[in-house]
């Protein structure tokens, strides 16, 4: 038995109890080149992740056992009080329910994100995050140098809910483990995740993948022909080179 008494003890205490500790790593995938990831991390179940993404990075979530719940948040890193706007990201597209070429508007009409692949099919724009998932939420953006008004409703992944003819909400639960979300990133920007239960589906969460990596050459594919779609990109486009002297995609 070791003692922490000691400056001595306790460091050999703390490495024996890391040693110990069982990290899972995130799977990752195989169709990236390894040498591209910049980012990977297993979410437990009740955890959450805060990190950095720059412009042209595409980010993979990985529902490993089929019962994630990824509460998203993404504020622009270069300028916080820009963040993700769900009433936009649901208003502008003419739709609530998140497929590939929807994109992650912020408050000031530019794309954040651009969802690219999905297999998934089961999101939610209109719950935003459970009382759990916003004090997660919390600490993530603490992490960042972010205050709690800077938390704002989130888009969740993984957990999809439709709107019947009456209007009420219908949680209509998962798709199946392994299923996963890409997001391309436009404009370098915040990433909180959360992953806990769905207010409308207070199942226990599972673990959730995160994998990023550098695919600056997307940016000039079109993900979407919708004439919203394109402006919004016009928009974030212009607002880049301004910023950056940078010709943009």
């Amino acid at each position: 038995m070791t003692s922490t008494a000691s400056t001595t003890g306790a460091r050999v205490h703390a490495r024996s109890q890391a040693a110990a500790a069982e990290i899972a790593g995130p799977e990752l995938p195989d169709d990236v080149a390894a040498a591209k990831i910049t980012f990977a991390q297993r979410i437990p179940a009740g955890g959450y992740a805060n990190i950095v993404l720059g412009r042209g990075t595409r980010v993979r979530l990985r529902d490993v056992a089929g019962a994630a719940c990824a509460h998203v948040l993404l504020l622009r890193a270069d300028a916080p009080w820009e963040r993700l706007n769900v009433a936009d990201t649901v208003k502008v597209p003419w739709q609530a329910y998140v497929s590939i070429g929807h994109p992650l508007l912020s408050d000031q009409g530019r794309v954040l994100a651009t969802v690219v692949a999905d297999t998934s099919g089961h999101h939610d724009t209109l719950c935003g995050p459970t009382a759990q998932a916003r004090g997660l939420l919390r600490l993530a953006g603490t992490k960042q140098g972010l205050e709690p008004r800077d938390v704002a409703p989130t888009v969740s992944f993984f957990r999809g809910v439709r709107v019947e003819s009456d209007g009420a909400l219908t949680a209509i639960g998962s798709a199946a483990p392994g299923a996963s979300v890409d997001l391309l990133i436009h404009l370098p920007v915040v990433l909180l995740i959360a992953d806990t239960a769905h207010p409308l589906d207070d199942r226990a969460a599972t673990d959730l993948d995160i994998v990023a990596w550098s695919a600056p050459e997307e940016l000039a594919a079109q993900h979407n022909s919708d004439p919203e779609y394109l402006r919004a990109v016009q928009n974030t486009e212009q607002a880049w080179t301004a910023a950056t002297l940078e010709v943009g995609a």
